[in-house]
């Protein structure tokens, strides 16, 4: 049985998730939660540079 990097529980099926530019098998609840991180700080990254007026490149 696989095991999760996350949650370090056996699981059945492991799910590839990219993550700050890396590349990790999580489980399905772990990747659900580690997607909705990502969007967060992204979004909040986003709204920050706004914000600050800049205009470089992401």
């Amino acid at each position: 049985m696989p095991i999760c990097r996350e949650c370090e529980e056996d699981v059945e099926e492991l799910h590839s998730v990219k993550i700050c530019g890396r590349s990790r098998k999580l489980c399905e609840d772990c990747a659900d939660r580690a997607r909705e991180q990502a969007e967060i700080a992204e979004e909040s990254e986003s709204v920050m540079q706004e914000m600050m007026g800049y205009k470089g490149r992401r």
